[in-house]
């Protein structure tokens, strides 16, 4: 062998190494979505789901990790995808009362300001641009930082501070954009995700798995018994706890329930619907999850993704009304999902 011959396949098994190591790199990389467009949606004076929310999280985020992820533009979603999800003559309604300056969407706790409607088109946009990310292997997992939130939105109506549904959207786009039968939807939210559990009760590709304050709790939906129906029975998985559960008891379903399911099922995606307003100090939750238990249930994800689906994960905020709890639970999930451990 010649010696320019030698020094060719040194500079190309080189650039192999280095290009494999990119690649892992990547791999290992976290999506972040957010734009300060979504600060523009804004109900009413005081009400609990205001973008100080974001700004929270934003804040903290940069002190330490913001450079360390790796930003994702969101863009708005086209309207097929909220059609699959949301009857056509609500989306009109939605735009509607948005352009003419705001107004109720539902029977009280959500509202439409003039931006609303761009804004919420906006939200579930940047949710399918994790979701390229993810499956692109820009990024290995990503997590989403919306507003307005989503899991309470049914086919034809808002509810519970939610417009569009952003994961139930997600799921229908991995299914018809990448052509994967199965996602796990994992919704952690103090709330049950009565709109997410509805788009998917009798679908045998989406399994549903709740966990959340319960009975007698707001939107009174979540029982254990709902199950799903017709080929989605036993697809739909709720777990109600009383108020006042603290971490051993809410990650004792994680650490039970959810893998035997998870198994079971095989999904070729995970979304994770990320309420935070179980955390200890929220407002409105009644429950008492820490910081470290939402690190804990993030890790735990994140392994049935790697056992399961090539870890390929998008968790996307719902609810969390104590503005600094929220930035810090948001931290620790990042920083699990960024390989840093979980404080």
């Amino acid at each position: 062998m010649s010696s320019l011959s030698l020094i060719c396949l040194i500079v190309l098994s080189w650039c192999l190494v280095v290009g494999c190591m990119a690649g892992e790199q990547a791999q290992r990389r976290t999506g972040f979505v957010y734009s300060g467009e979504f600060l523009k949606h804004v109900m009413t004076p005081g009400h609990p789901e205001k973008p100080e929310r974001l700004e929270a999280i934003v804040a903290r985020l940069k002190r330490e990790l913001w450079p360390k992820l790796v930003h994702i533009e969101p863009s708005p979603v086209e309207l097929k995808w909220v059609e699959t999800v949301h009857d056509r003559r609500y989306i009109d309604a939605v735009k509607r009362i948005s352009e003419a300056g705001g107004g109720l969407l539902d029977q009280g706790d959500t509202r439409a300001c003039e931006h609303t409607y761009r804004v919420a088109m906006l939200a579930a946009g940047g949710a399918l641009r994790a979701v390229d990310a993810v499956m692109a292997k820009k990024v290995r997992n990503a997590f989403c930082a919306l507003r307005p939130p989503g899991h309470h939105a049914l086919r034809r109506r808002a509810m519970g501070f939610c417009v569009f549904n952003n994961v139930a959207i997600a799921a229908k786009y991995i299914q018809s954009r990448y052509e994967l039968k199965k996602v796990l939807i994992i919704d952690w939210d103090v709330h049950h995700g009565n709109g997410t559990e509805a788009a998917f009760y009798d679908d045998p590709t989406v399994l549903y798995f709740s966990i959340h304050r319960g009975p007698f709790f707001y939107p009174g939906t979540g029982s254990a018994d709902r199950r799903g129906e017709g080929k989605g029975l036993g697809t739909n998985i709720n777990v109600p706890l009383p108020a006042g559960t603290s971490n051993d008891e809410w990650l004792k379903a994680f650490r039970d329930a959810l893998p035997k399911a998870a198994k079971k099922f095989k999904p070729d995606f995970i979304l994770i619907s990320a309420g935070v307003d179980a955390y200890e100090h929220d407002p409105l939750g009644g429950m008492r999850v820490t910081e470290q238990g939402y690190a804990e249930m993030t890790r735990i994800v994140l392994g049935l993704a790697g056992e399961l689906c090539d870890g390929r994960v998008v968790a996307m905020l719902e609810g969390g009304y104590d503005t600094k709890g929220l930035a810090r639970c948001v931290q620790a999930q990042l920083r699990v999902m960024m390989g840093q451990g979980g404080q």
